[in-house]
């Protein structure tokens, strides 16, 4: 059975759905089991396309980028064995949504697996410019090498 992630970001039309695609070819590429989507908190973008602006930065670096904007559900911590949160805002958001402490220890912020990291929060880049969005991929792309370990000892660790 794979291993199954979600990013979260606030509407899920930049920063989660660019972790989503970056960490899905990595994971490929390492020849890992996952399967890996996305979501955000709120509700205002359900149904659009990805942020041109995140498109044009996963397509300039090789990534593929379709995508439809979804809400997370509190229903949907059973389907998960990883929740990754992009900041802590929606962290907090996800906490309060979780129906149990087994839901709880589930999400994790991105940059917890990014040892270099100090700030823990990936930046927000939707109301920048657009090399706001070549930070956010750099940052996703640091935190990529930690997650996939991360994965690869809980995957050895299932029954």
């Amino acid at each position: 059975m794979s291993y199954r992630v979600t990013f979260v970001c606030t509407g899920n039309i930049c920063r989660s759905p660019m972790a989503e695609h970056i960490f899905r070819r990595h994971a490929e590429e390492d020849g890992l089991d996952v399967e890996a989507d996305s979501s955000g908190t709120g509700h205002w973008h359900v149904g659009d396309s990805a942020d041109e602006r995140a498109v044009a930065t996963l397509r300039k670096a090789g990534y593929r980028s379709a995508h439809r904007a979804r809400q997370f559900e509190a229903a949907w911590f059973d389907r998960y064995d990883l929740i990754v949160a992009l900041d802590q805002g929606h962290r907090g958001d996800l906490l309060r949504l979780a129906p149990d402490d087994a839901a709880r220890r589930k999400v994790r912020l991105l940059r917890e697996f990014d040892p270099r990291a100090g700030d823990l929060d990936v930046a927000d880049p939707y109301y920048g410019r657009a090399s706001g969005f070549e930070t956010v991929r750099e940052q996703i792309e640091a935190a990529v090498p930690g997650l996939l370990d991360h994965i690869r000892r809980a995957v050895k660790e299932q029954p």
